[in-house]
Order: C-alpha cells, then sequence, then structure tokens
C-alpha cells in the first residue's frame, strides 16, 4: 500500500510517525511546502519575548527523523492537484519548477490552516506581517527589534500572548478587536475582565468594540497608521491575528466540507470519500458538547487526529472520540483554561443550561500562601450532564480543565461530580476539592428549587 500524506507540521507529522512504527509493509510519501515540519506557532509568542532562548526547541521533530522511520520526504513541494478519479496527485517542485504526477492508495490531508487576510484598503503595507510558522515568527523577532509602537489585530490566543510578549519587551502596544471584549470564544466576561484589568495596569492600549477600516503608510510603503471605526492609532508595525481558515482547496467538490471548507470526518477520520484521510486544522473536529461538527484549530486536536489516522491506516482501527476544545493561557501571571461551552455559545446553540461559580482558595488558609480561585461549570439544564467549564487563578490549577474535559466527554453529571473521589493534601488544595465544591453547589441548588416547587 502507498500513502500519501500532504502537509507534516502536527498532524501529518503525527500521523507518518505513528504509520511508519505500525506498519513497515507501507510506503510513504510525504509533500511538504515549507524546508521544515512540526514546527510548535504556539511557541511564537515564547520565542518573540525571549522565553524560548533556542527556536530548534520548537521543532519537536525534522525531515531526518521521519526519513529515518522510512518515510520519502519531499521538502518544499506543493501538491497543485488531487485527481481522486485516478487516485493521482500533481506536485511541484519548487526550488526547480519541475511538476510530476504520484499515484496513492490512501491520500493523507493534513494542510493544515493559514490566517485569514481581511480585504482592507493598505493591506499589502510593509510591516503587516502574520503570525503562523517559523519564518513569520523570525520576520516578527526581526523587524521588532527597531521599532517602538506596534499594534496586534485579534484578541484571540495567539493576539493577547504577542501582546504580553511585546509589551516584557517594553514596546509600545495596542490591541484592536471586533467585538467588545478580548479572548471572547474562550472565556466568559468575569474573566476575561480579569484579564482586560491587567492589561490596563500594564498600559497596554485595548481598542475593542472597533472594525478596522484602512491602514496609512510612509512614502517608503510602511505602515505608520491603522484607522478603525472609532479612531486612529499610530504604529511600527502590524500583527494580523484574525483567526484561521482550512487549507482545503484541493478538495473542494470532492469531498464533503463545512461552508468554511473544513472536511467533514468520520470516526475513523476518513473523509466521505473512503480513501481520503485528514486530521488537523484543514477538517472539522466532532464537538462532544453539542454533537456538531465545528472549526476549531489547536495543535492538541491535531496531534490526537493524526495518531488516530496512522492506526486506522496501519489496519488497527480506533474511533475518533471527538474533541471539547480544551485550551488554556498564561498572561502576566494568570493562569486561565477552558474546556467545552461558555454561557455564550452555549446560548448561541440554543442549549439550555445552569451554572454553579465557585471562588475559593486553592489551599487552607494556615499555609504561608494561598491563591483564589474562580471556577465556572455549565451542566444541561435538563439531564444535568456538564457541558462546559472555566477556570483563572494566580496559582495553576488549569489541569482542573483536564479533568472536568473528561466529565463532559463521559458525560458525567454535574451530581455524580460532587461526590467524585479527588485527594487532599494541603500543600495542593483543601478537603473539599473545588471541583466537588461546584457539584455540592449545584446539589444544593437543585435541593432549593425543588423545595419551593412542593411549597408552591
Amino acid at each position: 500500500m502507498k500513502v500519501i500524506v500532504i502537509g507534516c507540521t502536527h498532524a501529518g507529522t503525527a500521523a507518518v510517525k505513528t504509520l511508519a512504527k505500525l506498519n513497515q509493509n507501507i510506503e510513504i510519501t510525504v509533500y511538504e511546502k515549507n524546508n521544515n515540519v512540526s514546527f510548535l506557532s504556539c511557541g511564537i509568542a515564547l520565542y518573540v519575548g525571549g522565553v524560548a532562548k533556542d527556536v530548534s526547541q520548537l521543532f519537536y521533530s525534522s525531515p531526518d527523523e521521519l526519513t529515518s522511520l522510512g518515510a520519502q520526504m519531499f521538502m518544499e513541494h506543493e501538491v497543485l492537484e488531487v485527481n481522486t478519479v485516478k487516485k493521482q496527485v500533481i506536485v511541484k517542485d519548487l526550488k526547480t519548477g519541475e511538476q510530476k504526477a504520484d499515484s496513492y492508495d490512501k491520500l493523507v490531508v493534513t494542510t493544515g490552516s493559514w490566517p485569514i487576510i481581511p480585504p482592507i484598503e493598505g493591506i499589502k503595507l510593509k510591516n503587516i506581517l502574520l503570525s503562523k510558522n517559523y519564518n513569520q515568527a523570525n520576520e516578527i523577532i526581526e523587524k521588532a527589534k527597531d521599532i517602538q509602537k506596534i499594534t496586534v489585530i485579534g484578541a484571540g490566543y495567539i493576539g493577547v500572548e504577542l501582546v504580553e510578549a511585546f509589551k516584557l519587551n517594553g514596546k509600545e502596544v495596542t490591541l484592536i478587536d471586533g467585538v467588545d471584549r478580548i479572548l471572547n470564544k474562550y472565556l466568559d466576561k468575569e474573566f476575561t475582565d480579569i484579564v482586560e484589568e491587567e492589561f490596563t495596569n500594564q498600559n497596554i492600549q485595548l481598542a475593542l468594540n472597533q472594525t478596522v477600516t484602512k491602514f496609512e503608510g510612509n512614502d517608503q510603503g510602511e505602515v505608520t497608521k491603522v484607522i478603525t471605526t472609532k479612531g486612529e492609532y499610530e504604529t511600527d508595525l502590524v500583527i494580523l491575528c484574525v483567526g484561521f481558515r482550512p487549507n482545503t482547496s484541493l478538495l473542494a467538490g470532492k469531498v464533503d466540507l463545512l461552508p468554511n471548507g473544513a472536511i467533514k470526518i468520520n470516526e475513523f477520520m476518513q473523509s466521505s470519500n473512503p480513501d481520503i484521510y485528514a486530521a488537523g486544522d484543514s477538517c472539522a473536529v466532532n464537538y462532544n458538547p453539542t454533537g456538531e461538527k465545528m472549526y476549531i484549530p489547536l495543535a492538541t486536536n491535531a496531534v490526537r487526529m493524526g495518531t488516530l489516522v496512522g492506526y486506522n491506516i496501519a489496519g488497527q482501527p480506533l474511533k475518533y472520540l471527538g474533541t471539547q476544545g480544551t485550551s488554556g493561557l498564561h498572561i502576566f501571571g494568570w493562569s486561565m483554561a477552558s474546556t467545552g461551552l461558555t454561557e455564550i455559545t452555549a446560548k448561541a446553540n440554543n442549549i439550555p443550561y445552569e451554572m454553579v461559580e465557585v471562588v475559593e482558595n486553592n489551599r487552607p488558609e494556615f499555609m504561608p500562601t494561598f491563591e483564589e480561585i474562580r471556577l465556572k461549570v455549565l451542566f444541561h439544564q435538563e439531564t444535568r450532564r456538564i457541558i462546559g467549564a472555566q477556570i483563572i487563578s494566580k496559582a495553576d490549577m488549569t489541569q482542573m480543565m483536564n479533568t472536568l474535559s473528561v466529565c463532559v466527554q463521559t458525560k458525567m453529571t454535574i451530581d455524580e461530580l460532587a461526590f467524585t473521589d479527588f485527594f487532599f493534601q494541603p500543600h495542593f488544595n483543601k478537603p473539599w476539592n473545588t471541583l466537588n465544591q461546584a457539584g455540592l453547589l449545584a446539589v444544593a441548588q437543585r435541593e432549593e428549587t425543588s423545595q419551593k416547587a412542593v411549597h408552591i
């Protein structure tokens, strides 16, 4: 059997390594446009901020490693066309310009995503950069060395992390976003209010609830000003972080896609064409809190899905369990994380929910230090199954979101969470774990509601 893999960042690398280790009889060919594989784009802000000193550590594999496992690696090769009838790909060598056709038995599409570039006047001015791959990370660092004013457009995870990195490097930073608060896809308002207050205290300019309409430049063609629906901001450098779009034009009209182009997959990672597998940012995920297919580009999703592709093609079928979109962030000493639905996304999906909030210290007050935790857990109003949660603290309590991710995936109820077995040790927590406390609060609320109903 011959397998062709298109794209080799997280999902592609995981697929190749898994497939090569499980089945030595399969011929693996990889086509990758870049000259590197497995770059951790989530580490760009740490690299820009100087936390990650050695950029080589942001790669967890290499073409040489994958070659040693038996894969044929064609770096700086772009796949121009996929012929699903002939089961062929047309490939261009980006260094020589030569083209060739190559046949496959199974095709793995792990082409990832690309930053959205909005059609704004002046978008092609110099010093307006993207933040996705290794070369872009190096360009950001080089450009930022000798300038002072930086504007980040997009207040998601990448944008917020870059804002912190630039500020810690002594830059004047403006953060622009079209909605009225930062991180709105991941956290509810009471959580983002904390981070926004921290940004204000750090003298970061927040320009929220406004849309960029134009970029202005100087005679050298370099950006000097960002104009929005509410103001004008002088700048020396702009970083666009407004979201991502799946790279799936090769399969347009050939397999089933979401409206944004993400490839729909089944539980064995196959597209609507059973000989074409997909994983990572190029495809939709099965989102457990709603049961729908959604586009959630995360490295964690990519490596899991890519690994499953390897197992399934190698003849050891494993089902995809879906995702909760669990993610975490560390900003100016605050550790935060979320899993599943927020109140905003629950309402958007017309899901009836209730929620509990716990504000508690992370360990007993007789300990020399302790930190406040804010935890919110959402559960379905009718089934009482846990459907989402968020946490923030100066202490790192983010692993609780991994625990609650398991709870969502296994359809645990909030009442069961109240009495789940967790250890107690004063260095780490209290006799009633914070997660237990959330469950107990929900049980108490239900009892109170029940008693009111009886009296009526």
